[in-house]
């Protein structure tokens, strides 16, 4: 089992940017990643810098790739499912992936991401990203006086409607799985003008560009629509491994990090982007993946440092 001085679960935004800065200071990184996650739905990001025509996560993550090759760090396609601690702090961890193999480091990154929890219906990921989206924060200006519908369920599609409420006057809700809305949000959403409709989604009507143009319902209603936004509550936090070695977590299993360095609860443990507690954005995740990687930097010439002192006192 070969040796890495760090190694980075997860080849999304901000692993690729800790791997990066890491590449950088010359260490021996290893990236492990299942070659899906969040980034790899989003068609095109329109609040990054340098990017004001969009760019996908797809194009992200492949040019973010072949920088951090030629700085010398190695990728590994695998989904690692164990993390352990082979002793006390300073003395590494062992994952292991799906496809068995055992991977080695000193200093270990947690960048496993989240994944939206939404309904397998046509047309829908072939829009996400273009004109169907996730995040108010990042894309709610894309549906600025549009005919919008949300398709989510229950408190959560309620929440977004409302969120939304500000940018466009046209918004439908459509409760698909029908789950309970507090009474006072379905209070505000009619105060809002905001059409409730409680049924299933059968088919989102997408053209080829990923432009999306309503929906069918099972009773065979369609809702016209311009634009469109997902809230189906739920979501995947993908931090299993950070229970798995001990590391605080919080009720919503998002992992809590140190604010100045992302290190975890458990020493020589560093997370970063959508799987801590953060506002998930995709500019975020490349600052805590850089911030991360700064101080498993520190880390490691510390741990060197100490090995020095202790070698030259034997001798």
């Amino acid at each position: 089992m070969k040796n890495y001085d760090s190694i980075i679960v997860g080849g999304g935004i901000a692993g690729l940017q800790a791997a990066i800065q890491l590449g950088r200071y010359e260490y021996k990184v290893l990236v492990i990643d299942a070659g899906y996650g969040r980034s790899t739905l989003c068609r095109s990001y329109h609040n990054v810098l340098g990017w004001p025509d969009g760019v996908s996560g797809e194009e992200l993550r492949r040019v973010g790739r072949l920088q951090a090759e030629r700085l010398g760090v190695h990728f590994v396609q695998d989904e690692v499912v164990q993390a352990v601690s082979k002793g006390k702090p300073g003395d590494g961890f062992e994952v292991w992936g799906k496809s068995g193999k055992g991977y080695d480091a000193t200093t270990l990154l947690l960048a496993t991401g989240l994944l939206d929890r939404m309904p397998e219906l046509p047309g829908l990921k072939s829009c996400l990203g273009l004109t169907v989206y996730v995040c108010p924060d990042c894309d709610g200006y894309e549906v600025i006086n549009r005919r919008t519908v949300v398709m989510g369920s229950g408190d959560a599609g309620a929440y977004m409607a409302l969120t939304l409420s500000r940018r466009t006057q046209d918004i439908t809700y459509v409760n698909h799985e029908q789950r309970a809305v507090k009474s006072e949000l379905l209070a505000e959403l009619q105060k809002k003008g905001i059409i409730y409709v409680p049924e299933d989604v059968q088919e989102v009507i997408a053209e080829e560009n990923g432009s999306i143009r309503g929906i069918w319902l099972v009773s065979g209603r369609q809702i016209e629509a311009e634009r469109g936004f997902i809230a189906f509550g739920g979501n995947e936090v993908k931090s299993d491994l950070a229970r798995q070695l001990g590391a605080e977590r919080l009720e919503n299993r998002h992992i809590v990090t140190d604010p100045r360095s992302k290190m975890t609860s458990v020493p020589f443990v560093w997370a970063a982007g959508d799987v801590g507690v953060h506002a998930e954005q995709v500019t975020i995740a490349m600052g805590e993946g850089t911030q991360a990687a700064i101080w498993m930097n520190k880390a490691l010439l510390m741990k060197e440092e100490k090995n020095t002192y202790k070698v030259m006192v034997r001798s």
